[in-house]
Protein backbone atom coordinates (compact mmCIF):
# COMPACT_ATOMS: atom_id res chain seq x y z
CA UNK A 1 0.00 0.00 0.00
CA UNK A 2 1.20 3.79 -0.76
CA UNK A 3 1.58 6.28 1.50
CA UNK A 4 -0.89 8.03 -0.40
CA UNK A 5 -3.28 5.13 -0.63
CA UNK A 6 -2.76 4.68 3.69
CA UNK A 7 -3.74 8.10 4.28
CA UNK A 8 -6.48 8.30 2.10
CA UNK A 9 -7.94 5.45 4.85
CA UNK A 10 -7.12 7.75 7.37
CA UNK A 11 -10.74 8.02 10.03
CA UNK A 12 -12.05 11.09 11.96
CA UNK A 13 -9.10 11.41 14.85
CA UNK A 14 -10.88 10.21 18.29
CA UNK A 15 -8.86 12.43 20.68
CA UNK A 16 -11.07 15.54 20.99
CA UNK A 17 -11.78 17.94 23.69
CA UNK A 18 -14.89 15.86 24.26
CA UNK A 19 -13.53 12.32 24.66
CA UNK A 20 -10.40 13.85 26.89
CA UNK A 21 -13.13 15.52 29.77
CA UNK A 22 -14.79 12.09 29.52
CA UNK A 23 -11.25 10.31 30.69
CA UNK A 24 -11.13 8.13 26.97
CA UNK A 25 -7.39 7.85 27.63
CA UNK A 26 -7.94 6.52 31.11
CA UNK A 27 -10.14 3.91 29.82
CA UNK A 28 -8.50 2.93 27.03
CA UNK A 29 -5.11 2.29 28.84
CA UNK A 30 -6.70 0.66 31.72
CA UNK A 31 -8.48 -1.78 28.99
CA UNK A 32 -5.46 -2.66 26.45
CA UNK A 33 -2.96 -1.72 29.07
CA UNK A 34 -3.62 -2.92 32.17
CA UNK A 35 -0.18 -3.59 33.33
CA UNK A 36 0.60 0.47 32.76
CA UNK A 37 0.42 2.39 36.12
CA UNK A 38 -2.39 5.52 35.60
CA UNK A 39 -1.37 8.46 37.35
CA UNK A 40 -4.58 9.35 39.44
CA UNK A 41 -6.71 12.13 39.14
CA UNK A 42 -5.00 13.79 42.46
CA UNK A 43 -1.59 12.85 40.89
CA UNK A 44 -2.43 14.81 37.20
CA UNK A 45 -3.60 17.97 39.76
CA UNK A 46 -0.77 18.31 41.78
CA UNK A 47 1.45 18.10 38.84
CA UNK A 48 -0.45 21.05 36.86
CA UNK A 49 0.10 23.00 39.99
CA UNK A 50 3.68 22.42 40.56
CA UNK A 51 4.50 23.66 36.51
CA UNK A 52 2.37 26.50 37.32
CA UNK A 53 4.11 27.74 40.62
CA UNK A 54 7.28 26.92 38.44
CA UNK A 55 6.43 29.27 35.80
CA UNK A 56 9.37 31.58 35.30
CA UNK A 57 7.06 34.61 33.88
CA UNK A 58 5.14 36.83 35.72
CA UNK A 59 1.16 36.31 35.25
CA UNK A 60 -0.08 36.45 31.88
CA UNK A 61 -1.04 34.58 28.49
CA UNK A 62 0.32 31.14 28.69
CA UNK A 63 2.61 30.03 25.84
CA UNK A 64 2.57 25.96 24.76
CA UNK A 65 4.83 24.14 23.24
CA UNK A 66 3.53 21.05 20.27
CA UNK A 67 5.86 19.18 18.60
CA UNK A 68 4.30 15.90 17.61
CA UNK A 69 0.67 15.35 17.44
CA UNK A 70 -0.22 18.74 19.40
CA UNK A 71 0.83 20.23 15.45
CA UNK A 72 -2.06 18.86 14.02
CA UNK A 73 -4.43 17.87 16.79
CA UNK A 74 -3.70 20.26 19.69
CA UNK A 75 -7.10 20.15 20.86
CA UNK A 76 -6.69 23.49 23.35
CA UNK A 77 -7.98 26.63 22.55
CA UNK A 78 -5.13 29.06 21.94
CA UNK A 79 -4.98 32.75 20.60
CA UNK A 80 -2.11 32.92 18.02
CA UNK A 81 0.04 30.51 17.02
CA UNK A 82 4.41 30.64 16.01
CA UNK A 83 6.51 28.85 14.44
CA UNK A 84 9.09 28.62 17.42
CA UNK A 85 12.70 26.74 18.07
CA UNK A 86 13.53 25.28 21.20
CA UNK A 87 17.37 25.01 21.75
CA UNK A 88 18.97 22.10 23.95
CA UNK A 89 15.92 19.52 22.56
CA UNK A 90 15.06 17.29 19.93
CA UNK A 91 12.16 15.51 18.55
CA UNK A 92 12.86 11.45 18.50
CA UNK A 93 10.37 8.62 18.32
CA UNK A 94 11.18 7.43 22.12
CA UNK A 95 7.83 6.56 23.60
CA UNK A 96 6.74 3.02 23.40
CA UNK A 97 2.71 3.10 22.93
CA UNK A 98 1.43 -0.08 24.65
CA UNK A 99 -2.14 1.63 23.71
CA UNK A 100 -3.44 4.37 20.88
CA UNK A 101 -1.01 3.61 18.54
CA UNK A 102 -0.23 -0.05 18.81
CA UNK A 103 -0.73 -2.58 21.70
CA UNK A 104 1.06 -4.65 24.06
CA UNK A 105 1.82 -7.54 21.95
CA UNK A 106 2.93 -5.01 19.09
CA UNK A 107 3.83 -2.04 20.83
CA UNK A 108 3.69 1.19 18.60
CA UNK A 109 6.39 4.59 18.71
CA UNK A 110 5.35 8.29 20.10
CA UNK A 111 7.02 11.00 19.86
CA UNK A 112 8.83 12.76 22.86
CA UNK A 113 11.12 15.65 23.34
CA UNK A 114 14.59 14.58 24.54
CA UNK A 115 18.10 16.37 25.28
CA UNK A 116 20.71 17.76 22.68
CA UNK A 117 20.37 19.81 19.59
CA UNK A 118 17.35 21.78 18.76
CA UNK A 119 13.84 21.61 18.08
CA UNK A 120 11.66 23.26 16.14
CA UNK A 121 7.75 22.77 16.52
CA UNK A 122 4.85 25.64 16.85
CA UNK A 123 3.90 27.81 20.59
CA UNK A 124 0.52 28.08 21.47
CA UNK A 125 -0.77 31.88 23.14
CA UNK A 126 -3.15 30.03 25.79
CA UNK A 127 -5.25 33.65 27.24
CA UNK A 128 -4.92 33.89 30.86
CA UNK A 129 -8.48 33.66 32.12
CA UNK A 130 -9.16 30.39 30.67
CA UNK A 131 -5.18 28.89 30.64
CA UNK A 132 -5.18 27.04 33.55
CA UNK A 133 -8.50 25.19 32.52
CA UNK A 134 -7.17 24.49 28.58
CA UNK A 135 -4.23 22.79 30.50
CA UNK A 136 -6.25 20.67 32.96
CA UNK A 137 -8.19 19.22 29.34
CA UNK A 138 -4.25 18.72 28.57
CA UNK A 139 -3.07 16.80 31.38
CA UNK A 140 -5.66 13.80 30.77
CA UNK A 141 -3.77 13.72 27.30
CA UNK A 142 -0.03 14.27 27.94
CA UNK A 143 0.29 13.16 31.80
CA UNK A 144 -1.47 9.61 32.29
CA UNK A 145 0.96 7.59 32.91
CA UNK A 146 3.96 9.84 33.87
CA UNK A 147 6.21 9.49 30.79
CA UNK A 148 6.40 13.22 30.23
CA UNK A 149 8.05 15.78 32.53
CA UNK A 150 6.46 19.22 32.12
CA UNK A 151 8.95 21.97 31.91
CA UNK A 152 9.26 25.73 31.35
CA UNK A 153 12.01 25.70 28.26
CA UNK A 154 12.89 28.87 26.53
CA UNK A 155 11.76 29.67 22.50
CA UNK A 156 12.86 31.68 20.18
CA UNK A 157 10.88 33.05 16.68
CA UNK A 158 12.12 32.32 13.11
CA UNK A 159 13.75 35.64 13.41
CA UNK A 160 15.92 34.67 16.69
CA UNK A 161 13.67 36.74 18.76
CA UNK A 162 13.41 35.34 22.39
CA UNK A 163 9.38 34.03 22.64
CA UNK A 164 9.97 33.67 26.65
CA UNK A 165 9.09 30.07 28.28
CA UNK A 166 6.52 27.71 26.55
CA UNK A 167 5.88 24.52 28.72
CA UNK A 168 7.29 21.58 26.94
CA UNK A 169 6.36 17.74 27.72
CA UNK A 170 9.39 16.55 28.03
CA UNK A 171 10.48 12.88 28.11
CA UNK A 172 11.02 10.92 30.96
CA UNK A 173 13.93 8.26 30.84
CA UNK A 174 12.82 6.67 34.23
CA UNK A 175 9.03 6.28 32.90
CA UNK A 176 8.77 2.11 31.73
CA UNK A 177 7.38 2.93 28.27
CA UNK A 178 11.19 4.82 27.91
CA UNK A 179 12.49 3.88 24.46
CA UNK A 180 15.29 6.05 23.51
CA UNK A 181 17.85 3.63 23.03
CA UNK A 182 16.50 2.08 19.74
CA UNK A 183 18.18 1.71 16.09
CA UNK A 184 16.93 2.80 13.28
CA UNK A 185 15.69 -0.19 12.09
CA UNK A 186 13.73 -1.53 14.72
CA UNK A 187 12.24 2.07 15.05
CA UNK A 188 11.05 1.55 11.42
CA UNK A 189 9.56 -1.70 12.17
CA UNK A 190 7.53 -0.44 14.78
CA UNK A 191 6.29 2.23 13.12
CA UNK A 192 5.15 0.21 10.18
CA UNK A 193 3.20 -2.36 11.86
CA UNK A 194 1.80 -0.77 14.82
CA UNK A 195 -1.79 -0.34 15.34
CA UNK A 196 -3.78 0.74 18.12
CA UNK A 197 -7.44 2.20 18.77
CA UNK A 198 -6.48 5.59 17.95
CA UNK A 199 -4.74 4.67 14.82
CA UNK A 200 -1.84 3.74 13.17
CA UNK A 201 1.98 4.35 14.22
CA UNK A 202 2.70 5.05 11.12
CA UNK A 203 0.04 6.99 10.22
CA UNK A 204 1.06 9.09 13.67
CA UNK A 205 4.24 9.57 11.31
CA UNK A 206 3.12 10.75 8.49
CA UNK A 207 0.79 13.22 10.13
CA UNK A 208 3.16 14.48 12.30
CA UNK A 209 5.27 15.58 9.16
CA UNK A 210 2.39 16.69 7.09
CA UNK A 211 1.81 19.07 9.74
CA UNK A 212 5.12 20.40 9.93
CA UNK A 213 5.53 20.54 6.43
CA UNK A 214 2.81 22.95 6.04
CA UNK A 215 4.29 25.51 8.26
CA UNK A 216 7.46 25.03 6.02
CA UNK A 217 9.28 23.49 9.07
CA UNK A 218 11.84 20.43 7.73
CA UNK A 219 12.88 17.73 9.68
CA UNK A 220 15.77 15.58 8.35
CA UNK A 221 15.00 12.76 10.56
CA UNK A 222 11.37 12.55 10.27
CA UNK A 223 11.73 12.77 6.40
CA UNK A 224 13.79 10.31 6.37
CA UNK A 225 11.75 8.20 8.76
CA UNK A 226 8.72 8.41 6.87
CA UNK A 227 10.25 7.42 3.55
CA UNK A 228 11.22 3.90 4.91
CA UNK A 229 8.14 3.43 6.51
CA UNK A 230 6.41 4.30 3.24
CA UNK A 231 8.23 1.75 1.71
CA UNK A 232 7.56 -1.19 4.09
CA UNK A 233 3.77 -0.16 3.74
CA UNK A 234 4.58 -0.94 -0.32
CA UNK A 235 3.80 -4.46 -1.30
CA UNK A 236 6.56 -5.68 -3.87
CA UNK A 237 5.86 -6.47 -7.26
CA UNK A 238 5.47 -10.34 -6.36
CA UNK A 239 2.98 -9.22 -3.80
CA UNK A 240 1.17 -6.86 -6.20
CA UNK A 241 0.84 -10.16 -8.45
CA UNK A 242 -1.09 -12.14 -5.62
Amino acid sequence: MTRQAFMSQRRKPVIDREWLSAGGIEQMMARIAPHVRILSGEEREASLRATLASRPEPRGDIWLFGYGSLIWNPTVQFEEQQVVCVPGWHRCFCLTAFAGRGTPENPGLLLGLDRGGRCIGVAYRLAEAIAEKELRLLWHREMISGSYVPLWIPAYTREGKRLGHVIAFTINHAAPGYAGNLDEAEIVRRLATAHGELGSAAEYLFQTLDGLRSLGIHDELMEKLAVRVADELTPSPHEQDC
